[in-house]
């Protein structure tokens, strides 16, 4: 017997590079101005994934909601050994909160179809709500269990799994389908694979190409393992004089020398997955902001400080003079 898993992943701003340009004067994060990076849980939700199709045999799907930046997480969960990956990136999903993210990401594991086990990590680093994955759950009226600690057995329709509960630890079995959570202690996840870099490094969703002619992206080189460089009409960009239609042909073009080496990763949007649209974007998102702290930084760059006494005293007397101790 096998197993499909599917496993949402999200990318983020990463909050280890702070910099006096992360937040707007308006105290909303700039997320311009930070590096995106792969949400550090759901790296970990993948490797489980990975472990359970490697020890029972199946399929990984990875799913992930954004801009299509965010294929970029897709490409490193292809390096790491999944077997597919789709994006749905949609401007009408904008603003989403964790309710209508989870709808819109159930609509998506709906129009999947069959499938087993559903992993997410316990959280995002940029929400840090921890709620999407058990409402995702709901929506699929599928029991989930959280805080995977380890993924102790497998065995027909019935999955046992060890959970952290803060003071403890306890075993659970549940009957598939479920939706698991996963912590970063779960288990260490494994680096992507050389072969599999060589292989999928130039693998583009549409939206990606689109941007390639349209001159936002770089030219691709001409060797076979890339898509073929652009007409030369098409490698500056799009000319005032071009035609939709034209620029659609020649993405089409770049889309078919991918397919058959399996380089076309899927792009969906919120059709696609027949969403009903008052329940995305800022429509469908209930949540109300109270109140925004302005937190501005403004120091660029970083002190060091020698490690000796008269160091540790100047540093304290730092922290006293700027209120933060004292």
């Amino acid at each position: 017997m096998s197993y499909h898993s599917i496993v949402c992943v999200k990318q983020v701003p990463d909050t280890k590079n702070i910099t006096g340009e992360a937040m707007k004067s308006d105290g909303t994060v700039n997320r311009a101005a930070l590096p995106a990076v792969f949400n550090p849980e759901d790296l970990h939700a993948l490797e489980i994934a990975l472990q359970v199709r490697d020890r029972f045999g199946g399929t990984v799907t990875v799913l992930s909601m954004g801009p299509p930046k965010a294929a970029d997480v897709l490409r490193d969960c292809l390096f790491r050994g999944a077997d597919r990956a789709i994006l749905i990136t949609d401007r009408r999903a904008a603003a989403s909160d964790t309710l209508a993210t989870s709808y819109i990401l159930s609509q998506a594991v709906r129009t999947i179809g069959t499938y087993d086990l559903v992993f997410c990590g316990r959280q995002a680093i940029d929400g840090d709500t921890a709620q999407v994955g058990p409402q995702l759950a709901e929506k699929l009226g599928i029991p989930q269990v959280t805080y995977l600690e380890r993924f102790v057995d497998l065995s027909g329709r019935t999955a046992r799994i060890r959970r952290n509960v803060g003071t403890g630890w306890e075993v659970v079995d549940v009957r598939l389908p479920a939706l698991v959570t996963v912590l970063d202690t779960a288990c260490e996840p494994r680096p992507p694979a050389a072969r599999r870099v060589m292989k999928f490094k130039h693998a583009r969703v549409r939206a990606e190409l689109e941007a390639l002619v349209r001159g936002a992206g770089s030219p691709s080189p001409t060797d076979s393992a890339r898509p073929p460089r652009p007409a030369p009409a098409l490698a500056g960009g799009v000319t005032a004089s071009m035609r939709p239609e034209d620029v659609e042909r020649e993405v089409e073009r770049l889309a078919e020398s991918l397919r058959p080496r399996g380089l076309m990763m899927e792009q969906w949007n919120l059709d696609d997955i027949q969403a009903d649209l008052q329940w995305c974007g800022l429509s469908g998102s209930p949540t109300k902001v109270h109140r925004v702290q302005s937190i501005v930084l403004t120091k660029s760059g970083y002190t060091e400080i020698p490690a000796t006494e008269e160091g540790v005293r100047r540093l304290i007397r730092e922290l006293v003079v700027d209120h933060t101790l004292g």
